[in-house]
């Protein structure tokens, strides 16, 4: 896989990740800032390491299956791994500026 491929790959995991909403928020995982590591090994395996808003969310499962799912159908990824952490802590400034005014924090 050159880098080329490996970042259009990347590039259409965020786009995918945008499409990923906890049910009690609404705004997407990504713009959330809630997805700490993206990184696609030359074999297509996907790493992905994120974290929720709280550690007790209610809809972690359904959240990280969603992840998992999606990326895995996108064309070169062969699979995911998507790793729930909690270092650093998640916190507001995490956001994007989008999600800061979608939220009203700005």
């Amino acid at each position: 896989m050159t880098q080329e491929e490996k970042t259009t790959i990347e590039g259409k995991v965020v786009d995918v990740l945008r499409t990923v909403f906890d049910p009690e928020i609404p705004v997407n995982i990504y713009d959330l800032g809630l997805i700490y590591r993206i990184e696609l090994q030359s074999d297509g395996v996907l790493d992905i390491d994120m974290t929720f808003t709280a550690p007790s969310c209610p809809a972690a499962d359904f959240i990280l299956e969603d992840v998992r799912q999606k990326v895995e159908s996108i064309a070169g990824v062969s699979s995911a791994n998507v790793q729930m952490v909690f270092e650093p802590e998640w916190n507001q400034s995490m956001m994007s500026e989008e999600a800061r005014v979608e939220l009203g924090f700005d």
